[in-house]
């Protein structure tokens, strides 16, 4: 806590370690857990912010239908929080859309 009249805390800086885990190894261990959970290799990721509690909170991008031409395949777009030891905390997939579209 602090006391009266002190300076509030600087916000976390996301080049240095967060809690335990570094952002670089929050991805890693979202994109392990986010395959185990789905059955599905994640094609990468696409964000990483410090999350909820002092972890970190992870958008990956995954393959959930493959078709023929590759650019017609649709992808998901799932954010990813883990705790401060990179354990999954939770997931929910935030939109679907094909390969060959774009945002506007």
């Amino acid at each position: 806590m602090n006391e009266p009249g002190a300076e509030p805390p600087d916000p976390p800086n996301t080049s240095e370690p967060l809690g335990d885990l570094t952002a670089v190894a929050a991805i890693h261990a979202a994109v392990e857990q986010l395959a185990a959970v789905t059955g599905r290799q994640p094609e990468g990721a696409t964000g990483v912010k410090p999350g909820p509690g002092g972890g970190w909170s992870v958008l990956v991008d995954v393959v959930e239908l493959e078709r023929i031409p590759a650019a017609t395949s649709v992808l998901a777009t799932y954010r990813v929080d883990v705790d401060r030891q990179g354990a999954l905390v939770s997931c929910e997939r935030l939109r679907r859309y094909t390969r060959g579209t774009t945002d506007r």
